[in-house]
């Protein structure tokens, strides 16, 4: 079974008296341990189709199932549950909470998942050596550098073991060297099982991934494999990461 399938995603906005075709039938279906890039230039539909599978939005029809459960209809707490639970998000404005250490700012989705303070502590100082940041665990967001902090980021996405990693764009923020090193972070999670979604208007970023889904107009204008996708600067995990 898939991880994720979607068939004729379709995602209407009324503006006004004008109704706005964001989504126009989608289908696609994406395997577990999969590497994809998502792109598409400004108003293709590609942050709406990234709301969608990120369970930020609900689609107007269509079908969307994630992990064997069908969400494309599902209300506001249930998909705060589903996010909690099957989703890491990563974004470009890094989204820490700057009067926090990296610890506390990893530990937040076990918080709000009701996990143990012990349990809480143990699985982030895990996540955060797997993204080689041990020894800045107790460092506010001020005192990192920028790839720093969306390491930080990465490891808060990781700490409950999500079914998927979905980045948006992740490098945006990021000077070239410090994008690599997070692309590199990347391709090591997904050679150790974990589901990595980046969604980016960049070539250059999408040339990382081992499948690309190119979004025109609302629709996927294309979907194909990387025969060789390109390498970047690689920070090893330092323990094994195992997703679901």
């Amino acid at each position: 079974m898939p991880l994720i399938q979607i068939h004729d995603l379709t995602r209407r906005y009324v503006m006004g008296t004008e109704t706005v075709h964001a989504l126009r039938g989608v289908s696609l279906s994406i395997e577990r341990g999969e590497y994809i890039a998502i792109m598409g230039p400004s108003g293709s539909g590609k942050s709406t189709l990234m709301n969608l599978l990120g369970c930020l939005d609900s689609p107007t029809s269509g079908y969307y199932e994630l992990n064997g459960v069908n969400v494309a209809h599902m209300d506001d707490n249930e998909l705060a549950e589903i996010r909690n639970r099957e989703i890491g998000f990563v974004f470009q404005s890094f989204n820490l909470l700057p009067r926090s250490d990296s610890l506390h700012n990893v530990e937040l989705p076990l918080i709000y998942a009701g996990i143990p303070s012990h349990e809480r502590r143990e699985q982030a100082v895990r996540a955060l050596t797997n993204v080689g940041l041990a020894e800045r665990m107790h460092h506010k967001p001020n005192e990192l550098s920028g790839g720093q902090r969306q390491r930080v980021a990465v490891a808060r996405a990781l700490v409950n073991n999500p079914s998927i990693v979905l980045a948006d764009e992740p490098t945006g923020n990021l000077d070239s060297r410090t994008g690599e090193e997070i692309l590199g972070l990347f391709e090591t999670l997904s050679r150790k099982g974990n589901t990595i979604i980046v969604v980016t208007h960049e070539e250059d970023v999408a040339q990382h991934a081992r499948r690309i889904i190119r979004i025109r107009d609302g629709l996927i204008a294309a979907d194909e494999v990387n025969p060789n996708p390109r390498a970047a600067k690689r920070i090893e995990a330092l323990e094994p990461l195992t997703g679901r």
